[in-house]
């Protein structure tokens, strides 16, 4: 992989959170990388780390509580870590943008949308108001609001769930990003709406060339969307591979649980596949690997050593040592 297709490359990021009942290490220590153009999609269960690990890349931590401990953002080489704060905000939103889960708490409810695109265009473009509302209204005319001339002087609230994403999306384009992140993009939509919704998210990647940071738990949308897929478990990334690799010949245990959760119809039997157990508490983690307790494949090694995120043939990667012998048996065969 030439380092001129990577786009933003995160290293041993641990991200932790300080609290009254102890310190809670949300991310701990994340490589993955996101190439020019393509879709990367970061899936797992909720509180695996997927959110914090974006906000760490966009540096919207909150703190106090959070606070990132350590490792490497790089961005085409540069360290986000390591900028300013003034730094920081001129590449927020205009060289890297973001799309949230819940577009209503996103949207300030006492400006129109319109104010709201235009604001970070003459922030980041320097347009001017007219120029920059006019621009405004050409981007939700790609994104697909009807009338846009008179919608953009409406305020959130008279728009729908599915407007109101799309304003969002209209605003993380305005200016043109090099990287969108999109963390759950469709989960507050019915099925109708999230089928537009990435319809669109793939026709504007495909015209602007952009790079997605797709941050998920739905094994759909993945398929759908994405050329590679980070799983994540417990704050650590335990597999990573190309989509096709991943749904075909998952390698990791909790990859296989995920994929065998997702109902299908050409099935017969009468119960869903579950995980077994629970998510473990953060401040409490198991020894050795952290998927261990809920793994039905789980050896001696497995409960004592905390498996290396290891690279495999197939180009991908995995952290199990059940999964690492079972290849090396394959390459011994």
């Amino acid at each position: 992989m030439a380092s001129g297709d990577v786009l933003v490359e995160v290293r041993g990021l641990r991200t932790s959170f300080y609290t009254e009942e102890g310190v809670v290490p949300a991310v701990d220590g994340v490589d993955l990388y996101v190439r020019r153009g393509e879709t990367l999609a970061v899936v797992g269960e909720s509180g695996c780390g997927k959110s914090v690990t974006s906000l760490s890349i966009m540096r919207l931590i909150p703190s106090p509580p959070g606070r990132i401990e350590a490792g490497e953002i790089l961005f085409e080489g540069r360290d986000l870590l390591k900028l300013s704060e003034a730094e920081m905000r001129r590449i927020r939103g205009n060289e890297i943008s973001m799309i949230f889960q819940e577009p209503m708490t996103s949207l300030n409810p006492v400006f129109t949308v319109g104010d709201q695109i235009a604001e970070a265009i003459m922030l980041h473009q320097g347009l001017s108001r007219r120029d920059a509302m006019a621009r405004a209204v050409e981007m939700l005319r790609h994104v697909g609001i009807p009338a846009p001339e008179k919608r953009v002087r409406d305020y959130p609230h008279q728009m729908s769930g599915g407007m109101r994403q799309r304003v969002m999306i209209a605003m993380a384009l305005s200016c043109n990003p090099k990287l969108l992140i999109a963390d759950e993009p469709t989960t507050a939509l019915d099925v109708t709406i999230q089928a537009q919704i990435l319809d669109l998210m793939r026709r504007l990647k495909a015209e602007l060339g952009m790079a997605i940071l797709l941050i998920t738990h739905d094994l759909g949308v993945v398929a759908e969307m994405a050329e590679r897929v980070v799983v994540m478990y417990a704050g650590k990334v335990v597999e990573e591979g190309d989509v096709y690799s991943i749904f075909r010949n998952p390698l990791h245990p909790y990859t296989e649980g995920l994929l065998r959760s997702i109902p299908r119809l050409d099935e017969t039997r009468e119960r869903l596949h579950v995980i077994e157990g629970v998510v473990p508490n953060p401040m409490h983690m198991p020894k050795g690997c952290r998927f261990h307790p809920r793994c039905p494949y789980a050896t001696d090694t497995c409960r004592e050593v905390e498996p290396p995120l290891e690279r495999v043939e197939e180009g991908g990667a995995v952290a199990c040592h059940v999964a690492a012998e079972r290849l090396a048996r394959e390459v011994t065969v």
